[in-house]
């Protein structure tokens, strides 16, 4: 970035918002002896919900699995994605760091969590529990990523709250100072994240589930997921500061780790969906259910 540039920026920066003045910290109950990070209550609100919207979906004629599958998979759930998220991080990001201190990769209450690795994770947990109850994975994995979104959306905003993961800096009238960062004007873009990955990612999801029948071509729901997240992550990525410790990768590639993670998520995504059609499967039609054939 040239000097004139950043002297530029930095003269705008008393215009931009600040985000110390947001009143915004990551700690959301602060008992003394113990504290509720907003970062811990993401995660549990995108599992609650996540289920909640998992029974609704198998209300639906033709599902795969009963609510009985459904409340056991939250517990399998669960520990795909932190361990995925946890250990996608250490692999992906901080490798180098990790070996050197190895006691350090399960302190989670310190932050590090990749969500390619999450999904990485909630692959593997469905294939587990598809396998041990001996249902279909693939249409299993449709229905959840369904709900994945949900999780998504929170985890951005939590990111958000904390004042981490900031963006590129920028003059856009919206632009955020983050005193974490430096004094430059900033993107915001973790609620840029926030809003594909959560809101406009579950819209495309929720219309092909309800208004198509997507949902008897198994991998078709699970490819839109993994297509439109990877397209999603590698655009806001431009707008997005590389982590610290990957910023010579990001010079020396042209991109992002992030969005050299997406470009197989973004390949395989447009394979499910391209294929689905070839795995259909038919289920006998109930009344009200006209998207059967």
């Amino acid at each position: 970035m040239s000097s004139l540039l950043v002297t530029g920026l930095v003269a705008s920066a008393s215009s931009a918002i600040q985000f110390s003045e947001l009143g915004l910290s990551p700690v959301a109950l602060d008992l003394g002896f113990f504290q509720i990070r907003w970062y811990s209550l993401a995660y549990i609100a995108g599992i609650v919900i996540g289920w909640w919207y998992l029974l609704k979906l198998l209300d639906k004629p033709g599902a795969p699995m009963a609510r009985r599958h459904a409340d056991d998979f939250v517990t399998w759930a669960t520990v795909g994605i932190i361990l995925g998220g946890r250990l996608g991080y250490v692999a992906f990001y901080r490798p180098d760091y990790y070996m050197a201190h190895p006691g350090e990769i399960f302190r989670l209450w310190e932050g590090g969590m990749s969500l390619h690795g999450g999904v990485l994770g909630t692959i593997l947990a469905i294939l587990l529990f598809a396998r041990r109850n001996g249902l279909n994975w693939l249409r299993i994995h449709d229905y959840i990523a369904c709900c994945a979104p949900f999780g998504l959306g929170f985890g951005r905003l939590a990111n958000f709250i904390n004042g981490e993961l900031w963006g590129r800096p920028t003059d856009v009238p919206w632009a955020i100072v983050f005193p974490r960062a430096d004094a430059l004007p900033r993107h915001p873009s973790q609620l840029y994240e926030a809003g594909l990955e959560g809101i406009v990612l579950f819209a495309i999801l929720w219309f092909a589930f309800w208004r198509t029948d997507a949902r008897y071509q198994p991998g078709k729901l699970a490819g839109l997921f993994i297509l439109f997240y990877g397209l999603f992550r590698f655009f806001v990525e431009f707008y997005r500061e590389p982590d610290e410790q990957l910023v010579g990768f990001a010079q020396a590639t042209g991109l992002h780790m992030g969005q050299w993670l997406c470009v197989p998520m973004i390949l395989g995504g447009l394979w499910l969906v391209w294929t689905a059609r070839g795995r259909r499967v038919r289920v006998e039609p109930t009344a009200g259910d006209a998207s059967v054939s």
